[in-house]
């Protein structure tokens, strides 16, 4: 397993790729409150909603989910789609590899433009990608959200199981961040960060620091590779360490590592994962949107994926490792179609 997870992080590191559920937010963190707007018109179903002001709140992964109409075919005018994935996010190749298969066994065809997650915003709000299926709410993309979300339709939520953390070696003394500041010796006075922009970056230096009292530690910020190969040598020592990370992530299944307590509630809300379409996305796309929509993952199928995609795998074979699992799932795809996944 160790050796595995070290190829993966040096080429990684070569690469210049993010691992990160949270990723390169060059716009930081932020807030997005208020509730939907309705724009009117149906897909498959399910009501149209501009996403602007969302109120992410109020996920539901089931709502709107619906038997696709058109068992056999696509039943849209429009066959050809993109799906903007975001470079280097392990749980978006997750879905876009896993939204390609159930697609294109309906007859779509099906292509990626992987991206930084600003100019993938960018594209699907330009109407250039077609659907995102990564958008993080109501924190870590809110920017993005505040600057494209009236020309983004909302395609439903995905998952409401991410949030952000402080994880530590489980074998550590800290329970809860409460306690570091009286055990930064065991620590070296030292919080391994991500990415300097990454919205899990801006709520660790504006919320999490101040809270806690851990205004003299040291928060070396660089990137999501650099991060886990400190930790992957940390647990290789036996050292004690702290690093930002977030769910879901790969790392939990790689390392024997856990959560910090945050009494304070300094790292916010649970995070929700949604599907966003450019604009006429549901009028064009029907179907498709129907069956993005009726998309739900649990925490332990996606973690079981990453897994075989990423510590397995070395992320070589994005779409073998996706077939690896759906054909030990084979009900997943069937009940996906007929909208019966949660």
């Amino acid at each position: 397993m160790r050796k595995s997870t070290l190829t993966l992080l040096a080429g990684l590191a070569a690469s210049g790729l993010v691992l990160a559920g949270c990723g390169d937010d060059d716009n930081g963190g932020g807030s997005a409150d208020g509730e939907s707007s309705g724009s009117g018109g149906s897909g498959g179903g399910a009501e149209v909603q501009t996403i602007g002001d969302v109120d992410s709140a109020a996920c539901d992964p089931a709502d709107g989910d619906a038997e696709l109409p058109d068992a056999e075919g696509t039943g849209d005018d429009e066959t050809a789609l993109t799906i903007g994935v975001f470079s280097g996010w392990d749980e978006n190749y997750v879905v876009a590899e896993l939204a390609k298969v159930a697609l294109e066994e309906q007859g779509y065809t099906v292509e990626f433009e992987e991206l930084e997650a600003g100019p993938a915003y960018t594209g699907a709000a330009q109407g250039d990608i077609d659907v995102v299926m990564d958008a993080w709410l109501p924190n870590t993309h809110a920017s993005y959200i505040e600057q494209f979300g009236d020309d983004l339709e909302d395609v439903g939520c995905w998952f409401d199981e991410g949030f952000l953390t402080i994880a530590v070696n489980a074998d550590s003394p800290a329970q809860s961040l409460a306690d570091l500041g009286d055990q930064a010796d065991a620590y070296g006075n030292r919080l391994v960060g991500i990415e300097p922009g990454a919205g899990l970056t801006t709520t660790t230096q504006d919320e999490v620091i101040p809270t806690y009292g851990l205004e003299d530690w040291d928060f070396p910020t660089s990137s999501s590779p650099a991060m886990l190969a400190e930790l992957d040598s940390a647990m290789a020592a036996g050292d004690d360490i702290a690093v930002t990370l977030w769910h879901p992530h790969w790392a939990y299944a790689a390392y024997d590592i856990r959560d910090l307590e945050d009494p304070e509630g300094a790292l916010g809300e649970a995070e929700r994962l949604y599907s966003l379409g450019r604009p006429g996305f549901h009028e064009e796309f029907p179907n498709a949107a129907q069956l993005i929509r009726n998309l739900y993952l649990s925490n332990e199928q996606l973690l079981e994926i990453e897994d075989l995609m990423v510590v397995q795998n070395n992320r070589e074979d994005n779409a073998g490792a996706v077939s690896q699992w759906l054909d030990a799932n084979p009900d997943f795809v069937t009940n996906w179609r007929a909208g019966t996944l949660t």
